[in-house]
């Protein structure tokens, strides 16, 4: 599994493409790191609070990446203001969307 904090069409792996994309609770987003995951992360504060939330170490990795056909991904969808240098949880307002998208 792959856990990235963003999601772009340029990583896809060819056209046509469907891509499905289905909302999940942080419970199940920890179950699904558990076993291990990749990360595909390129912030390090990100990583810190990513790594809070799922109780896992998210390691930073700040490359591109191909997403496969039928391959099943986890998205932090991060909304509110700028993550403060060094954060580890989220700052007032903030949320994260945890994401399952199969491509």
């Amino acid at each position: 599994m792959k856990l990235l904090n963003a999601f772009s069409l340029s990583m896809l792996a060819g056209f046509p493409a469907v891509v499905k994309v289905e909302e999940i609770p942080l419970e199940k987003a920890r179950q699904l790191v558990k076993d291990g995951f990749q990360s595909f992360v390129g912030h390090p504060d990100a990583c810190r609070v990513y790594g809070e939330l799922l109780q896992v170490e998210v390691p930073m990795n700040r490359v591109s990446v191909q997403l496969s056909f039928s391959e099943v991904s986890l998205v932090g969808q991060y909304s509110g203001p700028r993550l403060p240098e060094g954060a580890t949880s989220l700052p007032a307002g903030a949320t994260i969307k945890w994401l399952l998208v199969t491509t």
